[in-house]
This record gives C-alpha cells, structure tokens and sequence, in this order.
C-alpha cells in the first residue's frame, strides 16, 4: 500500500512524498485519513525553520519522538476511520472513527493506545479541535479564573480563540481580547469576549486600562494569557496585570527570544509568570486529574462551542505548501486550514 506524506523539506518547502506502508502489525490497526489540520503556531515555526534544534520534536508523542532536523514529518491534529486490524488486536476496533496525534498522512498503522475513539455525537470536523481544546482546558487549570475577575488574552489564533470561548462561559467581570486581524477579532466576539483590540492601533492598546474598569487606576487584570506567539506580546501582558496578577504563558516561541522589562511593576506589583503546556497534568491537580479525564472535558466543551466554525479553509492534501504559504503571507485571512484526503 501507498502511502501519501506531508514533508517539511527545509525552511519554507513543503513537499509531498509516497511511500510503500505495510500491513499492520500484529497488535496494531490500520488508520485512512480522512482529515488534518494545521496547528498555526507550533507547525509554522517549523515551516520557518525556527525550531530549537536540541529538542525532540515532542517527547509525549511517540510519532514524534525524533530531534527538529530536515526533512521532517510534522503535525499532530489527524482524524480517521480503522480500516484494517492486526491478528491479536481488538476486531471491534474496525471501521471505527479516531482521533490520533500523528502528522499529516493518507494513512498509518499504530498501536491502539495511540488512538483516541471519537465519540459518536461528534462530527469527525469538530474532532480536529481536540488537541487545542484540550490545551484551553489546560490553560483554565493554570490560570484558575475567578468570579468577577477581569481577563485579558494576547493572541486570538485558534487556541486563543478556544480560551476566549472557555472563559466566555465564568462570570467574569470582563473579558478582553488582542489581536493583529479582524478576521480573528470578530469571531473573539462572536464567542463572547467584550471586547476585541489590535495590539498595533497604539490609541487601542492606551485605553485597555480603561476598558477592564471606568476607573482606570484600578483598571488592570486580575488574568492574562499570552498566546499570540510573539515575545514582545508578554511584556505587554506583564504591563497590563494589576497587583498579585497572574500572566499565562501559553505561546511556544522558538528559538525567538523575549527580552522583557521586570525593572518597572512586575517586581513591586507581585505579579505571578505560569508557564502552561498541556503535555502535562498541572503538578496541583495531578493526584486527582488524569490526562483521560482532561480529554472527557475536552470532548464536552467541543460539544459546546462547536469549534468547526473557526475553519476558514480546505485544501487536499497535494496542496500541502499553498496551505502553508497562505499562514505565513496571508495570515489575516485564515483561522483554522484543514487538510483532506482523497478516498
């Protein structure tokens, strides 16, 4: 069998290339993709080749357990349906719908422990969001929003979206959102954010003290996410965190470096830096959380945002580098691309 794959060639080529895929083994099943999706801010640091290179590509996920070094399978966000199954693997397992955090393939063959079943109530589109939603799960455990509270987030891709619509649901007292294209801006209000900036409109920026309280001295966040993907962005979160303030660090930055202020109020104003990345369970909530059981809610906000409405575009996957080529020059008309695959 053939199999068609997605290859980051070197920085800023994409290519694709078939390959003979044998059976699967004994203990493994046969997965034909019928979707994939780009992760805009992990996958195109690699596009641009600015990835650290002492790091495996992800340790938690065995398809990407290989150091950042061209060529490269990349990508993590795969849906499919089993279409074959190993002699000692479970047969009910055949045509059944999975999730898998694999790169861009036609097909695989993997372990059943590397397969995530899709529910049946979830549409296999509204499936690509598990791994981001389940990230924005992540970030309300790090963060720990409060009633009342007034919140901020940098950055207003996918993630940052998903994290818009989680805190959208506490009663906060307000919730407001940064970001460079309007594209992205208007879906932060369509899933309920107060209001919606762009970091560059200097006039914009100025008044977001006011616009998290009338009185402007006491107009600063209680919780701030950073999840734009650019340094310069966190020293703008630690300015707009009041006393005691905690600043989610969402975003993987790269080989870029943050240079920030902390001579000014982060010092005297205690304000707390959590790094979050959801390979992980939060250490305080591991003795009762599971990664099982941050799926399961996971899967429930799917049900409820319904995230399928942030995809912009669909490419097959031949047309792998355009895709690629539209996040990095056209960025301000794309929120979620999808890859499919022919039959």
């Amino acid at each position: 069998m053939k199999r068609i794959s997605v290859i980051f060639e070197k920085p800023y080529s994409v290519v694709l290339q078939s390959e003979t895929l044998n059976k699967p083994s004994a203990n493994e099943v046969l997965v034909k993709t019928k979707f994939s999706a780009i992760s805009p801010g992990s996958e195109m640091l690699v596009y641009r080749g600015e990835f650290p290179a002492q790091l495996q590509v992800d340790a938690a996920i065995k398809a990407l357990s290989e150091p950042f070094r061209y060529p490269l399978k990349y990508g993590y966000i795969s849906v499919g349906e089993v279409v074959a199954v190993g002699s000692a693997a479970n047969k009910e397992w055949q045509g059944r719908p999975v999730f898998c955090f694999h790169p861009h393939e036609s097909h695989y063959a993997a372990p059943l422990n590397e397969l995530i079943p899709v529910p049946e109530d979830i549409d296999l589109m509204e499936a690509l969001f598990l791994p981001n939603m389940e990230t924005a799960v992540n970030f309300m455990m790090d963060g720990r929003p409060v009633i009342g509270e007034r919140a901020v987030i940098f950055g207003q891709g996918i993630v940052g979206l998903l994290t818009a619509a989680l805190l959208a649901q506490f009663p906060l007292d307000k919730l407001v959102t940064l970001d460079r294209h309007a594209i992205r801006r208007q879906a932060s209000l369509d899933v309920g954010a107060h209001d919606s900036l762009d970091p560059d409109n200097a006039t914009q920026v100025s008044n977001l003290a006011g616009l998290l309280d009338t009185d402007a001295a006491a107009g600063l966040a209680d919780l701030v996410y950073e999840l734009s993907g650019n340094p310069q962005a966190l020293d703008q979160a630690i300015r707009i965190a009041g006393f005691g303030g905690r600043v989610v660090i969402g975003s993987w930055y790269g080989t870029k470096q943050a240079n920030l202020d902390l001579g000014g109020q982060f010092h005297r104003n205690r304000i707390r830096l959590i790094g979050s990345q959801v390979s992980t369970i939060p250490p305080e909530f591991s003795g009762r959380w599971t990664k099982n059981r941050r799926l399961d809610t996971a899967w429930e906000m799917i049900r409820k945002v319904r995230p399928a409405q942030f995809i912009t575009h669909q490419y097959p996957v031949c047309r792998a580098n355009q895709a690629f080529e539209l996040l990095d020059k056209n960025p301000a008309e794309a929120i979620q691309v999808v890859f499919t695959y022919d039959e």
